[in-house]
């Protein structure tokens, strides 16, 4: 994208979310360009791209497989691997009631782990009764989204914008305060909703929901631009006018929404994905866009806000400095708003995608970001 101000340029970089997640997508960034400038002249001029011996054949992608293809391979593979649908159910079961103290949970999963035809089958069945009787839950929350302006069906137009916050001010607030990094970027994309609908008359008195993708990378994966993510829900607080109350209630309401999300390993819940049937996934989905179901009922959640950590030092792409990146997410029907931030060389660099439609003033929330991070600035001398 050429064109800009002090002869700059940008390059937009789209890739199916189905491929590769946040974190794999700053992992590819930092292999394509280089952590020291490099001159003009370093490039080999002699080599042909054409005629380059290193030019090896002509890529042809597979042939788009029908819906009729997609179930035959799921039920295929559900064939060759039963035992392991059984033991993911089974682990999923046990860290379940491992965190809600569920002792007819832990009797379920016992049960489903053991063999239970003939006399032994009776005899386990009875041990298991008498092991497991107390079920002792936890006082877990549960949220419930208000509808909002942009919790609808979504067109196929769009809205981007950006703006960027030094680094040093978040963590400036973050150990004014005692949270974690996270939670100060959650609390400014609340302050920036708050605001946002508030001046429009469309605050809702419940609370906005957001779904928080979580890395579940540990470092062994044998792919690494592959989709590794989760994802917890937390309360963003927005019906709280003080903005320091809103961050602690943020950051207690997030300590909780991890509390939840151990319930059963992420790691699990990705594993499940194996088993579910492509096609009909994807005929459910247009399913739901076509009966419009999002202007219907409640969201689930408002919309997504991610953190993604990126490179903490300056990139290169010859001797052009890579100087921001903004990362631009997706939306779908019922969340017709994202709020992604990219952390990169002593920056956060903040990107909105919304439906034109339903968000059309969207470069108004780099005002209201830019103010947010002011109002919680000024409040540091008071908590020191």
């Amino acid at each position: 994208i050429e064109g800009l101000e002090g002869g700059r340029f940008a390059q937009l970089t789209k890739v199916h979310h189905a491929t590769i997640d946040g974190a794999a997508g700053a992992q590819m960034l930092a292999s394509l360009l280089d952590t020291e400038p490099s001159a003009d002249d370093d490039r080999d001029d002699d080599i042909d791209p054409v005629n380059d011996e290193r030019h090896v054949g002509t890529w042809e992608p597979d042939r788009l497989p029908t819906d009729a293809e997609l179930l035959q391979r799921t039920a295929v593979q559900l064939l060759l691997r039963p035992e392991k649908f059984v033991r993911l159910g089974v682990r999923a079961m046990r860290e379940l009631a491992a965190a809600t103290q569920s002792g007819g949970l832990r009797a379920l999963a016992d049960v489903a782990a053991q063999p239970l035809p003939g006399p032994v089958g009776t005899a386990l069945r009875a041990r298991l009764r008498g092991g497991h009787e107390v079920d002792t839950p936890p006082a877990l929350p549960t949220s419930r989204a208000p509808r909002t302006p942009f919790n609808r069906t979504i067109s196929a137009h769009r809205r981007f914008a950006f703006v960027n916050v030094p680094l040093a001010e978040a963590k400036a607030i973050k150990s004014a305060y005692g949270v974690t990094f996270n939670d100060v970027v959650m609390a400014l994309c609340s302050a920036t909703l708050r605001r946002y609908l508030d001046e429009r008359a469309a605050l809702p008195d419940d609370p906005l929901v957001a779904m928080v993708p979580v890395s579940i990378r540990t470092g062994n994966e044998s792919d690494l631009y592959a989709n590794r993510v989760s994802a917890l829900f937390a309360n963003l607080h927005t019906d709280e006018k003080d903005p320091v109350d809103r961050l602690l209630a943020i950051s207690a309401s997030m300590t909780a929404a991890k509390g939840m999300q151990s319930a059963i390993p992420a790691e699990a819940l990705t594993d499940f994905a194996q088993f579910a049937p492509p096609a009909i996934a994807a005929r459910a989905m247009r399913l739901y866009s076509r009966t419009r179901i999002a202007d219907r009922m409640n969201p689930p959640f408002n919309l997504v806000i991610s953190n993604v950590p990126g490179p903490a030092g300056p990139l290169y792409a010859g001797r052009a400095q890579l100087r921001h990146f903004y990362p631009v997410s997706t939306i779908v029907d019922g969340q017709g708003l994202n709020m992604t931030v990219q952390s990169y060389n002593g920056s956060l660099d903040f990107g909105f995608v919304a439906c034109r439609e339903l968000v059309p003033d969207l470069w108004d929330l780099k005002g209201y970001l830019l103010d947010a991070v002011q109002e919680l600035l000024d409040t540091l001398e008071h908590a020191r």
